[in-house]
């Protein structure tokens, strides 16, 4: 079991009609706040992006829009990543990849589902323009896990928060995250793969509710990125709108250093526990 990374890489290989696939075991790192059974969203969503941006990469073209489909419980076993391009093109193609994992009876089955389009990019510097306003810098957020000993488990508790605006408070709550733990052991993650680890925690940064007393578990997170990440902190700031059925939508703002890089969007189902 490694120390210092989210998964360790078993083996890989091509597989059948164009598909790539890597396995890989999941470390205690990757657990989940909501049960001990199974893996946070953030480390599969990371490994998924990982596997978008590797599958046919090109100097000419980057990623633009990642979703990711959580399609049940990921569990803490080994994970195969099936990668492929789905629809080629010069200008715009479409990504995708599967984590399988073993069912309960033992027969592998798809536990998460990541898409994105990847588009070729231009030298534009002129029209250049964030939306968003910079979040005040790390050096300024306070140093805390946010909440109560519920948050110091698992992944959550690899994470390293300067809160800038509290979890709870009126509006937009907002804080910055970083992590020293690679996504893949022996591997420098790359900005996406960054962004990536800590960006399913956006429905914990945007919630309004006691996770003692309500679980909010998110089935998606769809990200918009307009400019490339860079740099190891990320930052988040979100909300959760909850309806009267106990669904929710978290949206939010992701950032680095120099400012605003794209934006979040979870649907997230609430209950009480």
């Amino acid at each position: 079991m490694s120390d210092a990374a989210y998964f360790v890489p078993i083996d890989g290989g091509p597989g059948d009609g164009g598909t790539a696939v890597e396995r890989f075991r999941p470390t205690a790192h990757t657990v989940s706040t909501w049960a001990p059974t199974m893996q946070h969203g953030a480390p599969p969503s990371a490994l998924l992006a990982r596997a978008l941006e590797r599958c046919g990469r090109r100097p000419d073209a980057r990623l633009t829009r990642i979703c990711v489909e959580l399609l049940g419980p990921v569990p803490l076993t080994e994970i195969e990543v099936r990668t492929r391009i789905d629809r080629p093109g010069r200008k715009v193609e479409l990504v995708v990849a599967e984590l399988w994992a073993a069912g309960p009876d033992g027969t592998p089955r798809a536990v998460a589902r990541g898409t994105a389009w990847r588009m070729q990019t231009a030298d534009l510097p002129g029209v250049a323009h964030a939306a968003d306003a910079p979040l005040p810098p790390p050096a300024q957020g306070v140093v805390e896990h946010p909440g109560s000993a519920f948050w110091q488990t698992g992944f959550v508790r690899t994470l390293d928060w300067r809160t800038i605006t509290p979890i709870g408070a009126p509006g937009p709550s907002a804080a910055w995250l970083r992590t020293d733990l690679a996504l893949v052991e022996g591997e420098a993650p790359t900005p996406v793969e960054r962004l990536f680890t800590v960006a399913d925690v956006a429905n914990g940064v945007g919630s309004k509710l006691d996770p003692a007393v309500w679980t909010f578990l998110n089935t998606d997170l769809t990200v918009h990125l307009f400019r490339e990440p860079v740099g190891e902190w990320v930052g988040i700031s979100a909300e959760t709108s909850t309806g009267p059925d106990g669904v929710g939508m978290t949206a939010g703002v992701l950032y680095d250093e120099d400012g605003a890089v794209g934006r979040i969007a979870q649907t997230v189902q609430v209950r009480p526990r």
